[in-house]
């Protein structure tokens, strides 16, 4: 488990390579896919960020959440003043703040 510093790209830094991941599903309780982050410009940043998650437990739950927004670092801060800006960092304040776990299923390129 990494050490969060309070910047989002030193952050990135320490995360594994996303080399390969096409994109990462959330999927809810019954299997069904809420939500999906593919690996596109702009959508980097945050795929690394679960694709780490994911590497820490098969479950996005609270505690796991709670440590993903120590990873978004300033970023955890402008999405609490600015809701909607940055949705996937508003699912892990969701999650953190009591919302149902979901399950991250990253799927590769290789499928």
């Amino acid at each position: 488990m990494i050490q969060p510093t309070a910047t989002f790209k030193d952050n990135l830094q320490q995360l594994p390579a996303i080399d390969g991941v096409q994109r990462i599903d959330l999927l809810d309780a019954e299997g069904a896919v809420v939500a999906s982050i593919e690996n596109e410009p702009g959508k980097q940043g945050s795929l690394a960020v679960y694709n780490y998650l994911k590497s820490l437990s098969e479950t996005l739950d609270a505690k796991t959440a709670e440590h993903g927004l120590l990873v978004f670092g300033e970023h955890t801060e402008d999405a609490r003043n600015r809701p909607g800006a940055h949705p996937n960092v508003d699912r892990l304040i969701a999650i953190s703040e009591g919302g149902k776990p979901l399950k991250i299923d990253v799927i590769t390129a290789a499928g």
